[in-house]
């Protein structure tokens, strides 16, 4: 029961978060939850944790599809680029990025607040993915090149300007499109696909 009642107030909170921004209010979050204060309080110190751990969360779960043991590169690839662009493109990844855009200016201690509450796998998803693409070079499954540089430009592309368009609601048919993390990956293949010499 512990586990559930934990759960909920996260749901809870992820969901007042994306529709109310962070101004929402602890007893507002416990209304939703269905719990009393006291009982959120046992879970969670207070709002700063809670956000956390919604990125937290969120992160965790783009680390999990970053996984390159299967032998397709591709193939792994779109799994790590359909679950990167589903959390952040998506209703709750926009509202989030929305609502600290919206209240850095009034709360500048937010962001280094919810950085130093422990967001471990947020942290992790650069590295990581620059490790898997440094790994995928040396295996001569892409062509040797700048592992940072190579990861910040698939990152980029899988978000680009179509994470703008969806913060001012201004979306464009084809950023929906069932293909499109699928056409993206084969961009990126193609730009540092293995040069002649290195597939000796």
């Amino acid at each position: 029961m512990s586990n559930d009642t934990h759960e909920r107030i996260l749901e809870a909170a992820v969901q007042a978060f994306a529709e109310d921004g962070y101004r929402i209010s602890v007893d507002d979050i416990a209304r939703r939850a269905g719990v009393a204060k006291q009982t959120l309080y046992h879970h969670f110190s207070g709002k700063d944790e809670l956000f956390a751990e919604a990125i937290k969360q969120m992160a965790g779960e783009i680390l999990v599809s970053l996984d390159l043991r299967d032998d397709d590169l591709r193939q792994s690839l779109l799994r790590f680029a359909e679950v990167f662009r589903e959390k952040l493109l998506g209703d709750h990844g926009s509202a989030f990025h929305r609502m600290l855009i919206a209240e850095a200016g009034r709360m500048p201690q937010l962001i280094p607040a919810v950085y130093a509450a422990g967001t471990e796998e947020t942290r992790r998803i650069l590295p990581t993915s620059q490790q898997v693409i440094r790994d995928a070079m040396s295996a001569g499954r892409l062509r040797e090149d700048d592992p940072a540089f190579a990861t910040d430009m698939l990152l980029s592309m899988l978000t680009g300007m179509e994470r703008t368009r969806r913060l001012l609601a201004a979306r464009n048919p084809e950023d929906d499109a069932p293909d499109r993390a699928a056409r993206i990956v084969d961009c990126f293949l193609r730009a540092f696909a293995p040069t002649p010499d290195t597939l000796d």
